[in-house]
């Protein structure tokens, strides 16, 4: 069975289950032999700028990286969308298109302004200057990805954009590879002409800190594995960054109304992600045997068939329930950065759910539309991370400040209230900062 099946109400399921729980969640948070591994990198390039970038892009890429590579040119970038196929292109200018309509939609703008006691108080939504996206390379090209992060943070109005990817790693014997010629294409349409092929924790360290080559940042967004979030946690306050965004998830909800055959396939879609992490939830096992027939039936037409079976063993698992309330508990518990709601009356249960990344109403909803297409980013909260955080948008690449204005002068009650906390405090500077406005 590629897809282990648990019972909850079995003792020993339910402490397997809670391990893979457990595994999700400090996949989100940092360990020692990572931390400490970060910990060095970050330094370096702090201290040696493109010379330690370099090394450790020969260390883990590319043993004859030079410092002469990190920069893309814009020759290069050209070249690289004139290689790309034709339909191709007009499929990814249609997902850009979706994509910079929804984020306009949810755009937001300045609040008018409310008076309360004298003072007129407002906010204001401002971009950040100047970004960096991070985009996964080395085993697979993700120019979709190029389009999640960086159409969001122009409808924001960020200024400067750059993004760091790194080039395919070399294997023995072979002839050292590039960036994908997509993602290249999809920045080379997107107008981003400052393009670094460089990944992994020393990427987001020269984007904090700055190279000879790298113009260093105020924000860095994007996903990325355990050293690339490590170094992104150990970076902020020196930059803000999006959030954890990690290996892919998705949590799928189903009963019998569902198509096993769909959800097998999104389940699949996940896993293929290598690593990916799956958890079917129903309270008919019926539904659940049917799904992971339909696994066992799909598995073989997949070209990453290895990765697939692998991450449905080891980080998956399929949970039967007692209840549709149990079901509901568990789908929170999980806050999956994806979750499916493969049953009759979706928005229903979907006023019952609190926790999620990424919310798919149906089986005619595959997780790939939000993967590539329908408009909102697929930059999403990973490790179980919904419970606190959210989802890339627009509002990632904006700051708010309050405005506060007292048009007529600060009312004498105003003055004497404030004074009394200040004097509370043992602050009276304070209090005679505000007692110097009395009319």
């Amino acid at each position: 069975m590629a897809l282990p099946i648990l019972d909850y109400d079995c003792p020993d399921d339910r402490r397997r289950l809670d391990e893979l729980v457990q595994r999700l969640r400090d996949s989100a948070s940092s360990s020692g032999e990572v931390d400490a591994a970060v910990a060095q990198i970050v330094d370096d390039v702090r201290r040696q700028g493109d010379e330690a970038v370099v090394r450790y892009m020969r260390q883990w890429t590319d043993p004859d990286f030079s410092a002469e590579r990190i920069r893309v040119t814009n020759d290069e970038l050209a070249a690289a969308a004139q290689s790309v196929d034709g339909d191709l292109k007009t499929a990814m200018r249609r997902s850009i298109e979706h994509v910079r309509q929804y984020q306009k939609h949810i755009m937001p703008t300045d609040p008018p302004t409310v008076n309360i006691d004298g003072a007129e108080l407002g906010m204001r939504f401002v971009p950040i200057q100047r970004v960096g996206l991070a985009v996964p390379g080395g085993t697979a090209a993700y120019p979709s990805s190029v389009i999640m992060l960086a159409v969001p943070a122009q409808v924001a109005g960020v200024e400067r954009l750059c993004v760091v990817s790194p080039p395919p790693t070399v294997k023995p014997g072979k002839p050292a590879g590039d960036i994908s010629p997509l993602v290249l294409c999809a920045c080379h349409m997107l107008g981003i002409d400052e393009v670094y092929r460089i990944g992994g924790a020393q990427a987001m360290a020269a984007l904090a800190h700055g190279t000879e080559t790298v113009t260093p940042v105020d924000y860095i967004a994007g996903p990325g594995n355990a050293y690339v979030q490590q170094a992104k946690r150990r970076l902020f306050g020196l930059v803000g960054i999006d959030g954890f965004f990690g290996p892919s998830e998705v949590v799928v909800l189903a009963d019998a109304s569902a198509d096993p055959a769909r959800l097998a396939a999104d389940l699949i879609a996940q896993a293929e992600h290598d690593p990916g992490c799956c958890f079917l939830v129903s309270s008919e096992r019926a539904v659940i045997d049917a799904i992971t027939a339909e696994i066992e039936k799909q598995i073989p037409q997949r070209h990453r068939r290895d990765a697939i079976e692998g991450a449905l063993a080891e980080w998956s698992a399929a949970i039967c329930t007692a209840d549709e309330a149990t079901s509901l508990e568990l789908v929170d518990r999980l806050a999956g950065e994806h979750v499916t709601l493969a049953v009759a009356d979706p928005h229903a249960i979907l006023s019952k759910l609190k926790r999620g990344g990424a919310w798919f109403l149906g089986d005619t909803t595959p997780v790939a539309s939000g993967d590539y297409y329908a408009g909102p980013s697929h930059a999403l909260p990973t490790g179980a991370t919904a419970r606190f955080t959210s989802g890339l948008s627009v509002y990632n690449f904006l700051t708010r400040s309050s405005v506060e204005h007292y048009p007529a002068g600060m009312p004498d009650r105003a003055i004497e209230d404030i004074a009394r906390f200040a004097e509370a405090e043992g602050l009276d500077g304070h209090a005679e900062s505000v007692r110097q406005r009395k009319r």
